[in-house]
């Protein structure tokens, strides 16, 4: 039900966006003002107190936003208008490539952590197959629909959508502290009088640490890795970046424009579909079975309309997070939290996808010289540091105060941070845009790249 009424509350509001575009006119004597006003603004990077206050709140940003398995997009994009003073579209092309150093340094410390509960790897490929596609996809429309809306309508978007998931994983991060709770009180109690409702806790999300086989760490690593799924993610990922690279080349609107656009929707569809058959077909023989363990780590069955329903997240979160610039990870990580997979394997498995969307990216940004080097490397070096400090610390943490809620805890108040930011700096600019009588409604795609 809390999963139906997420999704629910997030299709309203983006519906409500993508219709009034039908019923607002649109303009174009405003169109070359508006697009000779996108001028590139790249501070040298030079020691002084900017850089090092981005540095601090970079780094605490991507130590959090990793650990919440979120990102931390809608910190990066403000610190680096507001505070470096680049322009906005610099600015998110650098919030890529901290999401991605930072992702790709908690995937990296992820591979030598072992499952909590069972022997299975911390990372749930299964779920990363079945999202990654349709993020992907959605990410390539939501970017075209950010071209078209008007600044003051995406930052009611973010507000609404931040505020909506932020509170929904604080009631979940809530409900989890509760039970933990709970379950630490029976675990005081003597051998055979913890009651029914801790003991299937314990079984199935907080099993404690029961004495494993101990494993080297190059084991670890081994074991979490599984490269056949990994291959058809980097196959995605390549056949993505390559029809980005072709389009950028084409006259936007063409026949080939259009064409390449919509190959994308075989690929997503293909690797989404092959990963549908598996689960559905190994949840089928399980339940024949009598086997009532689940697929993966999701506590839903592989039905065609859960199967449907998760499409239908995917391409939602992708959409979304392409429109509002912070990749889909802020409907992601909640999500995953919604169909029943554990704090530590959701955020594991949300930072793993994020790695791939937001490399690719940035190499598409790279390409497009959307961003400076030197800038990049630097904050990407202090996203990779804080990717893994920020892991390890947590981590740390949970497992002194055996409570997993602090990774639930992380991930709302990313998000709550990020409405916060981003909020008031698109209502300053909004206001601003409303005092210099600036073109305040929708603009035409094919006129407006």
């Amino acid at each position: 039900m809390g999963t139906t009424g997420l999704v629910a509350y997030l299709l309203l509001a983006f519906s409500v966006a993508v219709v009034s575009v039908l019923f607002i006119p649109t303009p174009t004597n405003h169109l070359l003002a508006l697009n000779g006003s996108q001028i590139k603004v790249w501070p040298d990077l030079e020691l002084n107190w900017k850089v090092m206050v981005a540095t601090v709140i970079g780094f605490l940003g991507s130590g959090l936003g990793t650990v919440g398995g979120v990102g931390g997009g809608g910190i990066f994009v403000p610190m680096l208008t507001l505070i470096v003073g680049f322009d906005t579209k610099s600015a998110a092309a650098l919030s890529k490539c901290m999401i991605m150093g930072a992702s790709a340094a908690s995937v990296w410390y992820n591979l030598n952590v072992r499952h909590p509960c069972r022997e299975v790897p911390i990372i749930d490929y299964d779920l990363a197959l079945l999202f990654q596609p349709m993020l992907m996809l959605g990410i390539t429309f939501g970017v075209s629909l950010s071209v078209v809306f008007p600044y003051w309508l995406i930052t009611i978007l973010i507000i609404v959508l931040f505020l909506g998931t932020s509170s929904r994983s604080f009631l979940k991060a809530t409900e989890l502290w509760k039970a933990e709770t709970l379950l630490k009180k029976e675990m005081r109690k003597p051998q055979g009088t913890t009651n029914s409702r801790v003991e299937l806790l314990i079984e199935t999300v907080y099993e404690p640490l029961i004495e494993k086989e101990e494993k080297t760490a190059l084991q670890v690593i081994v074991f979490n890795l599984k490269w056949k799924r990994i291959l058809a993610l980097l196959v995605l990922w390549v056949s993505f970046l390559l029809l980005q690279i072709i389009k950028n080349g084409l006259v936007v609107c063409s026949t080939w424009f259009w064409v390449l656009n919509l190959l994308q929707v075989p690929f997503a569809f293909g690797v989404f579909s092959y990963e549908c058959r598996k689960l559905y077909r190994e949840s089928r023989d399980r339940k024949n079975a009598g086997n009532s363990e689940s697929v993966c780590e999701a506590a839903i069955e592989w039905s065609a309309p859960n199967l449907a329903f998760c499409a239908l997240c995917g391409m939602l979160g992708g959409t979304v997070g392409g429109l509002l610039g912070s990749g889909g990870g802020f409907i992601l990580g909640p999500l995953l939290l919604e169909i029943g997979v554990i704090p530590e394997v959701a955020s594991a498995t949300a930072t793993f996808v994020m790695m791939f969307s937001s490399s690719l990216s940035v190499v598409e940004f790279y390409l497009l010289k959307r961003f400076p080097i030197p800038y990049a490397l630097y904050l990407m070096s202090v996203s990779i540091l804080a990717g893994f400090w920020g892991q390890f610390f947590v981590r740390k943490v949970i497992a002194v105060l055996k409570r997993a809620s602090i990774i639930v805890f992380i991930l709302s108040a990313v998000i709550f941070a990020s409405a916060l930011t981003m909020g008031v700096i698109g209502i300053e600019k909004s206001i601003e845009m409303i005092q210099d009588h600036k073109f305040m409604g929708f603009l035409e795609f094919c006129t407006s790249q």
